[in-house]
């Protein structure tokens, strides 16, 4: 599902800060937005604050109903009185809150709002996965790679892969294509950023999957291209169905960004005590963020048994559960990087077989996960990890 917009209308800057926080931390990401974005871009969800007296609010919420017919109102009052929640109703608005409004409920009016959006005719379905690793070498770009490739091969609907990292970005080493443009020339060319101009930015890869190949500098994209670059997640999102982000293994201003837009974040841990500790600082610093721990799936990757450290206690460590387990198969996936070749293209291999079952269960959440994960295994190197938390 595409990230959605949220316009808050308050003159508390309090209560404007507040609400942020919620829109961005639920199950569903909703990006704030103020007033002169929302003339050229029009919100999904419209925030009204009712706390300072009706007698204006109720017009307009009616004008804001008048002007964005599609847009879910959220009306926020001090308390909840059945007249004014009839009045506010009337007015247009879709749901009523006292204030602070429950942050359950609150999160659960945001899914009805993002399935009655995604339920309209005219909406563009897509869904925005960024594949983020605890440390470097994790095999974040490999994972990223083959889950594209898999997806645009079994589904054969428009899907793009985005290189976010600056200077040393590897997808289309990986995928074996040059490119003449990055994400650079999406960034600076914002106002062109439409389907045709999006046609001469990317490269796409024999398998169907499009690539919009990472910067050759350094110090870009930055911190100052953060903003920048949550529009163009917003605008990929009416153009492809699948977006799959190569976030790296660095938390910066744009990473942040992506982290923002993502619908599912995958964050890749190697069964190693550096890699599981970085992976819990970062799963708080996620939550710190405001972006949904819901939306966050750990992949293991590189995993082989004996485990150093079992699936178990990773889980136990991180508190969160394993989405799925890859083996560790230097030589299989060194030979493909070296071709060009992706594992999924490359062969029958069992490493293969499993992003066929990742990108399949992608495909289709409801799926049965055919994986068999052996959570029992030889408790090596147990004691230390132990001793860190």
């Amino acid at each position: 599902m595409a990230q959605l917009n949220g316009l808050i209308v308050s003159d508390d800057q309090d209560f404007v800060i507040d609400i942020a926080r919620r829109l961005r931390s639920g199950a569903v990401s909703v990006r704030p937005i103020d007033e002169h974005t929302a003339q050229s871009t029009p919100p999904d969800v419209v925030v009204v604050d009712l706390r300072g007296g009706t007698s204006a609010a109720m017009p307009a919420i009616e004008k804001l109903r008048a002007r964005w017919a599609h847009a879910a109102i959220f009306a926020i009052a001090k308390t909840v009185d059945a007249d004014l929640v009839i009045q506010a109703m009337r007015a247009g608005a879709n749901e009523f809150f006292a204030w602070p409004p429950p942050a359950e409920s609150f999160d659960e009016a945001l899914k009805r709002s993002a399935a009655r959006r995604a339920s309209a005719p005219s909406s563009a379905q897509s869904a925005t996965m960024v594949f983020f690793g605890a440390k470097g070498g994790a095999g974040v770009t490999t994972l990223a790679v083959n889950c594209a490739v898999e997806i645009a091969r079994l589904k054969k609907r428009p899907t793009l892969i985005v290189d976010l990292k600056a200077g040393l970005g590897e997808v289309t080493l990986f995928l074996g294509v040059r490119s003449r443009y990055t994400m650079l020339d999406a960034l600076d060319n914002l106002h062109r950023l439409d389907q045709e101009f999006m046609k001469e930015l990317v490269v796409k890869h024999k398998s169907g999957l499009e690539i919009l190949a990472g910067s050759d500098l350094f110090d870009r994209p930055g911190a100052s291209d953060s903003a920048t670059l949550e529009e163009v997640f917003r605008v990929l999102g009416r153009q492809y169905e699948y977006i799959i982000v190569d976030a790296g293994a660095q938390m910066n201003g744009c990473v942040v960004s992506s982290l923002y837009s993502a619908d599912t974040i995958y964050l890749v841990v190697s069964p190693d005590v550096p890699s599981v500790r970085n992976a819990q600082r970062l799963l708080d610093r996620i939550g710190q963020l405001g972006a949904s721990g819901d939306r966050v799936r750990v992949l293991l990757n590189r995993a082989a048994e004996p485990y150093p450290i079992p699936p178990s206690q990773i889980e136990n460590a991180l508190g969160h559960p394993i989405h799925q387990i890859f083996l560790s198969d230097y030589k299989t996936v060194s030979t493909a990087l070296n071709s060009g070749v992706p594992l999924a293209l490359a062969g029958n291999t069992e490493l293969a077989s499993q992003f066929d079952t990742f990108a399949r269960r992608i495909i289709d959440p409801s799926a049965v996960d055919v994986q068999s994960v052996d959570k029992r295994a030889v408790p090596l190197g147990l004691q230390r990890l132990a001793s860190i938390w």
